[in-house]
């Protein structure tokens, strides 16, 4: 029996928060939050570090009966598609709890509880190998996301976790009809691998392509489904945003690799040049929007639509480039954005308001935080040298090459990237000097350090030295692809 490295990883969160029910210091909880969290961090690393970039196949797999009757087990497996965002949940699961420490002072057992068990079913969403446990871990994450929203956050938290929830509520119902049609048509079976080698009807593909695609769309959000993102954003405590930008939104781009694309070849196919213009859609508009702001964590949020939109035209190019580009940039968006989301946290927390206008000379006051910040921000423009521009960059290579008119559609999303983006540095840091005189602002503290440290890191690694990670991902990719043209693709 082989060792449950997988288990061990979504469970041990889950452990956490168990262990948290019966402490009653804050301060002892935030360490063993942060314990928790730190050993899930180390599990993932353990599977990086064992990990065989040379085989596609699933690695590290469990697999027990659960319900022998409807074929359902509990499955879990990890593949080049999946071992990145195993790995970004678990750092960005720590990096929140050091976001908390003090910007949480209200219910702090209740919030890290319902932080742990995010992440836990975070995790399983990325590992589950049978259909009908990945639906479970993909309904039930919503649960401690609305109270994470819905308790903690700001003045219109329940309005903004409402929505969130219905939103995503509605996708999941058409995915969960997808999920009953795909068990009865696939040969009565709920394995995920069984499945992408059943050859469906055109006219079933394109069913559950529109089906699984309201759900997945919702999650990433691409354009039209993607109005109660900004809200829940906003209203998020520091904590939720990160993990909302860094996680939540790759779930429905992993949605479209692991299910529409093996599964539903055809359809992706033939409906691959519709997702490429609403992507390219999603890339300009968003970045319309942040063009519009002064709220600091709204422009992030809506930089958030442009960004997730190279990364649902990359997986819809249908090509080797774009691919490689869409799963390496929704690694980078989850370090960069959501350390974007870190950066307005911290100045929250000291000036309690979130317009630009407000934090105008901040580099002579907290010039740590500044430059820090400037990293990131060159980062989400993909500059040469950072991590965004290694995947934007093949992005918009395999987007080129499957449709010439769309990839040079989506061009001016990078131009509207550096125009909100270095408008709003050149106001924040290097404006009039008001916020010393306004605010009692301190640079950032070794606690803040330690979470900013790590995303920085993999700013210029992946920047400089991207090969490691797309040595993980290349031989799924290709496999993937092989299944894809093997089964009706272009």
């Amino acid at each position: 029996m082989t060792f449950p490295l997988l288990s061990l990883i979504v469970f041990v969160p889950a452990a956490g928060a168990v262990v948290l029910t019966p402490l009653r210091k804050d301060e002892v909880v935030r360490w063993v939050a942060l314990g928790f969290t730190l050993l899930d961090l180390l599990l993932a690393v353990a599977v990086l570090a064992s990990f065989d970039t040379s085989s596609h196949d699933m690695q590290f797999v469990e697999r027990r009966p659960w319900v022998p009757a409807l074929g359902i087990n509990y499955a879990f497996g990890v593949d080049g598609i999946s071992a990145l965002f195993v790995f970004l949940t678990t750092l960005l699961g720590s990096v929140s709890v050091l976001a908390s420490w003090v910007a949480i002072d209200r219910k702090v057992k209740a919030f890290m509880i319902s932080l742990l068990a995010m992440q836990a079913l975070m995790l399983g969403v990325f590992l589950a190998l049978d259909l009908f446990l990945f639906y479970v871990f993909w309904e039930a994450m919503l649960i401690p996301m609305y109270l994470i929203i819905g308790v903690w956050g700001g003045e219109g938290r329940v309005y903004a976790a409402f929505k969130f929830f219905l939103y995503t509520l509605a996708g999941s119902v058409l995915f969960l009809v997808g999920v009953i049609v795909l068990y009865f048509s696939g040969g009565k079976t709920f394995d995920i691998l069984a499945l992408m080698t059943q050859h469906l009807p055109f006219a079933t593909q394109s069913w559950l392509f529109f089906a699984f695609l309201v759900a997945f769309a919702v999650k990433v959000p691409m354009v039209p489904f993607h109005t109660w993102l900004p809200d829940a954003h906003v209203q998020a405590p520091t904590a939720g945003s990160i993990i909302l930008a860094g996680v939540l939104l790759k779930m429905g781009a992993y949605g479209f690799l692991r299910f529409t694309l093996p599964m539903l070849p055809e359809a992706s196919a033939y409906y691959s040049t519709l997702m490429m213009a609403l992507s390219a859609l999603a890339v300009i508009y968003g970045g319309l929007l942040a063009l519009a702001q002064d709220d600091f964590k709204k422009l992030v949020a809506y930089s958030s639509i442009s960004h997730m939109g190279f990364v649902t035209l990359g997986i819809f190019a249908l090509n080797l480039r774009g691919l490689e580009g869409s799963i390496l940039q929704m690694f980078n968006h989850g370090v960069t954005t959501g350390a974007l989301f870190l950066f307005v946290g911290l100045i929250y927390e000291r000036t309690h308001s979130r317009s630009i206008g407000d934090y105008g000379g901040l580099m002579k006051v907290a010039p740590i935080y500044t430059g820090f910040l400037a990293l990131f921000v060159l980062s989400s423009m993909a500059l040469p040298g950072t991590n965004s521009f290694v995947g934007e960059l093949l992005v918009l290579s395999g987007g080129f090459a499957a449709n010439l008119i769309i990839g040079a559609a989506s061009i001016p999303g990078a131009l509207l990237g550096a125009a909100y983006l270095l408008g709003m540095y050149r106001k924040v840091a290097l404006g009039p000097a008001d916020v010393g005189h306004r605010f009692k602002v301190r640079d950032v503290n070794s606690r803040e350090m330690v979470a900013i440290l790590p995303l920085a890191g993999f700013v210029l690694w992946v920047g400089f030295y991207p090969k490691p990670f797309l040595a993980i991902i290349d031989t799924s990719v290709v496999h993937l692809l092989e299944q894809v043209h093997g089964k009706g693709g272009p």
